[in-house]
This record gives C-alpha cells, sequence and structure tokens, in this order.
C-alpha cells in the first residue's frame, strides 16, 4: 500500500488538505511531485542511506519531501522549526545530511545555521538558499529508476538534554509499498481505512503526527492539517471536513474542555469514530470529561520514536481500569529495579519492552547502551507498574523525579491535580535547590488570565492541592509565568525550567 497506487486508481482524491484555508493536493499531485523530489535527490548524487533534513511548518508539500524521499531509500530528517541555532546545527551535523529544504518564512532561523550543507528555501527567498520549487520544478514526474524503500530518522525534542536521533535500519526488502507493523495497526485498532479522514493538528515534524499521517496515505485516506492547533479550529474542522479520526495530546484536550460551553456544544462532531492520544500523561479527570464530551471513541497509546514497544486502551477497557495506558501491542512489556530483575505486578520499577526491533541512537553508542538492560530490553528512562492482566500505569519519567528529604516524588501525580483547577491553564511541576531538604517542590503555573497570578491564586492552589495530595506532594513554592515552554508536540521542556532554578541558587551562593 501507498500513495502512488492511489494516485493510479483515484488521482483527484484529496490526499493533504490545509484545515485553515481549505489548500488542496491530490493523490495524483502528490505522486507527481514526490516523484520530481525523488529525482532531484538522484540528480544530486544521493542515493539509499543517504540522510536529507526538512526544517518546514505544516505546509501540504511537506508530504511530497518526506515520500520523495521515502521512495528514494533516503533517511529524512524533520526538524522543529522551534529549536536553537545551536541545537538545529547539532541536528544537521550529528545526522550528516546532506541537503536541507526550509520554509521561507523561517529565513531569520535559517541563516543564522553555520553547518555547510546544500540549502534550499520552500515558499519564500532566504539569502544563501537556492529555490526548492524551481530546483524540482524542471525534474521528471515520472519514478525514478532504483526506487527504494527509506524510512524516517527523527530526533528527540531535547527535553532532558541534547536532541538524540533515532536510527533504525532500512526494510531488508525494498518494496515502498510494503506494510508495516503501524499499518496494521492502524487498520485494526483504529479502524482506519481508505474512507478515513484524518486531522493532524500537531507539527509534522513530530514522530507521531508524520508517521500516522504518512500511514493514512498508505491506507488512501485523507489528512486534513492544521497551520497552528487552536481549539475552536479543531472542531470547526472536525464539522467541516466530517473528521473521522485524529491524533491529539493532553494540552489539545485541556485547552479545548476550557472553552465555554457554548462553543463546545456549536460544532456537529458526530463524523467522529477514534480520537487517539499520546506523547505525555493525560490525568484522569480530563480523560473522564473527554469521554463524556466525545463518547467511547478516545484511544490511548504509549510508545516512542524508537518504536521497539506500544501499549494500547480503548475507552472501554480504560473506564474500567483508570490511568492505565493499556496493554502491549507491539513487544513483551516488562518492570524492572536497578539491577535490571523483573518486579512483581503492582510494583514500580522501570518500564522495558522486550522486541526484535533494532536501533540505536546515532552516533551516540553510550546512550544506546544505557536505553537496555542485562536482557537486552529497552526503555524510555519512564517509570510505572504493570497489574495482574499486564494493564500498564505510567508513574512519571524517572528523570524527573524530585527527592525532598530522602523521599521521592514523581511530579505528573501533582500535575494532573493542578492542571484541573479552572484557573490553570498550564503547570509544571520542578524540583529546586533546598537547604535543607536537597530539593523542594516547585510549581511553575500559566494561569487562565495572567490577571490572576499573586497571593490569593497561590492560596487556593495549595488549598486545591491538599485535597488530593499528601504533605509531601503539596508545592512548597508556587510561581507564575505567561506561558510554559511546552513543545507543540505537548512535552514540557523541564529541563529548561529546572536549570533557571538551580542556576540562580548557584549565582546567589
Amino acid at each position: 500500500m501507498h500513495p502512488s497506487i492511489h494516485a493510479q486508481t483515484n488521482p483527484d482524491k484529496p490526499a493533504v488538505i490545509v484545515a485553515e484555508t481549505g489548500e488542496t493536493i491530490s493523490f495524483g499531485e502528490l505522486d507527481k511531485t514526490s516523484n520530481q523530489v525523488a529525482q532531484y535527490f538522484r540528480h544530486k548524487g544521493l542515493k539509499a542511506e543517504d540522510v536529507v533534513a526538512f526544517m518546514l511548518d505544516n505546509d501540504p508539500r511537506y508530504y511530497s519531501l518526506t515520500w520523495g524521499a521515502q521512495r528514494s531509500g533516503l533517511r529524512y530528517v524533520c526538524i522543529s522549526s522551534r529549536l536553537t541555532q545551536d541545537e538545529t546545527d547539532y541536528i544537521l551535523e550529528n545526522s550528516g545530511a546532506k541537503l536541507l529544504v526550509v520554509s521561507g518564512n523561517l529565513a531569520s532561523a535559517a541563516q543564522a545555521l553555520t553547518t555547510q550543507i546544500d540549502r534550499y528555501a520552500l515558499g519564500g527567498d532566504v539569502p544563501g538558499y537556492g529555490n526548492w520549487l524551481e530546483a524540482v520544478g524542471a525534474m521528471p514526474t515520472t519514478p525514478i529508476a532504483d526506487e527504494r524503500c527509506g524510512v524516517d530518522m527523527l530526533y528527540s525534542s531535547g527535553t532532558t538534554g541534547r536532541p538524540k536521533g533515532v536510527r533504525v535500519p532500512l526494510p531488508e526488502n525494498p518494496d515502498i509499498a510494503q506494510t508495516n507493523g503501524l499499518l496494521m495497526l492502524a487498520m485494526g485498532l483504529y479502524r482506519f481505512n481508505a474512507n478515513s479522514v484524518y486531522l493532524s493538528p500537531a507539527p509534522l515534524y513530530h514522530a507521531a503526527p508524520l508517521r500516522w499521517s504518512m500511514t493514512m496515505h498508505k491506507i488512501g485516506g485523507t489528512v486534513v492539517i492544521m497551520k497552528k492547533f487552536d481549539p475552536e479550529m479543531v472542531l470547526k474542522s472536525m464539522e467541516k471536513y466530517k473528521i473521522t479520526c485524529g491524533q491529539f495530546v493532553p494540552t489539545h484536550f485541556v485547552r479545548m474542555l476550557k472553552l465555554p460551553d457554548a462553543v463546545r456544544s456549536a460544532y456537529d462532531l458526530s463524523s467522529l469514530d477514534c480520537a487517539i492520544h499520546a506523547a505525555a500523561p493525560c490525568p484522569i479527570p480530563v480523560k473522564e470529561a473527554m469521554i463524556n464530551w466525545w463518547g467511547p471513541v478516545i484511544e490511548e497509546y504509549y510508545a516512542g520514536s524508537e518504536g521497539h514497544g506500544m501499549t494500547f486502551v480503548g475507552s472501554k477497557d480504560w473506564l474500567e481500569r483508570k490511568g492505565t495506558v493499556g496493554k502491549a501491542v507491539i513487544g513483551i512489556l516488562h518492570i524492572c529495579d536497578d539491577d535490571g530483575n523483573e518486579v512483581p505486578p503492582r510494583t514500580e520499577g522501570t518500564v522495558y519492552f522486550e522486541s526484535e526491533h533494532v536501533f540505536e541512537y546515532h552516533g551516540d553508542a553510550e546512550k544506546t547502551a544505557s536505553a537496555k538492560n542485562k536482557h537486552g530490553w529497552a526503555t524510555l528512562g519512564d517509570v510505572g507498574w504493570k497489574d495482574e492482566e499486564g494493564y500498564l500505569y505510567l508513574t512519571d519519567r524517572k528523570s524527573f523525579m524530585i527527592i525532598t528529604g530522602g523521599v521521592n516524588v514523581y511530579p505528573q501525580e501533582i500535575e494532573n491535580h493542578l492542571v484541573t483547577h479552572p484557573k490553570v491553564q498550564d503547570v509544571a511541576v520542578i524540583g529546586g535547590p533546598h537547604e535543607e531538604m536537597g530539593e523542594e517542590v516547585i510549581a511553575v503555573i500559566q494561569p487562565v488570565s495572567m490577571d490572576d497570578a499573586g497571593d490569593a491564586l497561590r492560596d487556593d492552589l495549595i488549598a486545591f492541592a491538599r485535597e488530593k495530595l499528601s504533605g509531601v506532594k503539596i508545592p512548597r513554592r508556587i510561581d507564575f509565568m505567561a506561558e510554559l515552554p511546552r513543545h507543540d508536540t505537548g512535552k514540557l521542556y523541564k529541563r529548561l525550567l529546572r536549570d533557571q532554578y538551580w542556576e540562580k541558587a548557584k549565582t546567589l551562593a
């Protein structure tokens, strides 16, 4: 299954629609433009296993690039447009990319890059960059003679350190239309089919939106992309385009739930059959509210870009086991202690998956080795436990743990409670330096309105926290920010927040 096949059978069907504007690219057009991209890659001497990089905003032409790379046997690196110059240069150098395409409206960021590479701008002029559309426009629209299946090589968002690239082997089978595990899951668990209309409100440079939307193209369904997430625009798009499925993160849910009741009830969402969420923990009250609103169509999974394991849970099973992220559908789930020994059910430990899937962190053998235990099972660094039936419950990331007075405190539980306060838009809980306790629990709050930031809201939040949390988990300090440094994919840059507090403590020492 491949979009090129659907281009032959249904060339005029929309492959991509831009939610805000209605701009459309058909399967026929996608096939022709991705062929031109592949032709240009070969024209530039790029061959199978070579690396290309794209730093683009959500643009329907994104898929011409990714499918062009996929049918050329290349590794394609999709870079966040929100990274710093240093982080972007690091990814370009670390990945060994030989060609870069950037959005024209990212001119200032593009000009700041120092990596010497073949560079092009799409949708605007950038000094020092070639015109991408002119370059590929002269290429044939026919397939290259040596098509071969390529893969993405995506980098983490760098929430706990340098971004790391997940490198997997190219498939032994060169067929560009071959099936894979994600395709089978999409058609099975999530009921994707050629009549599906998939909404992607998140940036395409992230693993989930990119891979799921390209999987929809393989099946022959239509992808509706949003240039930028807006809670009401999601609802408008669902009604306008008769969305059947979509992918979200918990912060999307929180922002939609905080829309006025009149707005939430104004749109017809009856076409929706599957709303997938992942990428970050979802507070139980938030998920309960979404199921009450959208119905039992909320589907959750836990996985990483590494692809070595995945869990799944539908609404029915989740309502019977609130808080679970499901049972393993890829790999075998294990919970282990610090020595790599498996622990009994309902005992916390590091989450591992046993799998034949092979991956490495590109150029970092030490990081690759540290992700595996003595059995060869791999972890993303999360802590959790599973019940007797094998359902996984996540506690938090191990690196986010706060040790205060010798007691381990995981921020996730505190965040999940505080974010349900009606005056809280977003929250991050971190450990800050404390002379006596080692670390203290700090809650950094993004209020719905900064006019509410002050002592009255602090007191209210402390009282609110005491309703559900034990004493050691009550924030000892509450600060306010107009906007938390959260990635568009929903991940929080806790490292940046935590570093601010620890660096300030060093300065004052």
